[in-house]
């Protein structure tokens, strides 16, 4: 199967179980990787046959946005089943980077698969 990506989509969101991270918005990155057939919509050419990753991209970061979650394995957990239930996809990996989360760290994040590959 073939893999449609997104690498870096940042998004504001409240995420965290500190007292101060309650009350700011903190910047986290998802990378995507999604599993789909590509060649209906490359021999139509048309974004109707294809996995429309800027929908999906919207959809997502108006989800995150909105979230609250504590812990960082939860929101990836959400994002992974949103995708699979309202996009045209299988399989899913999701890769979500709080950057500065842990002093001396430049990243610090969780990586999850969830469905299943062709």
């Amino acid at each position: 199967m073939d893999i449609i990506f997104l690498r870096g989509l940042k998004i504001e969101t409240i995420i965290g179980i500190y007292d101060w991270e309650r009350r700011i918005r903190q910047t986290i990155l998802l990378d995507l990787e999604m599993e789909t057939d590509i060649r209906r919509a490359a021999a139509t050419d048309s974004i109707d046959d294809a996995l429309d990753y800027k929908a999906l991209s919207k959809r997502v970061a108006a989800f995150v946005e909105s979230s609250e979650f504590f812990l960082v394995e939860t929101l990836a957990e959400r994002v992974a089943g949103l995708i699979l239930q309202e996009f045209p996809t299988p399989w899913v990996r999701v890769s979500l980077n709080k950057k500065g989360a842990i002093s001396g760290a430049s990243d610090v994040g969780v990586v999850i698969e969830r469905g299943q590959r062709s």
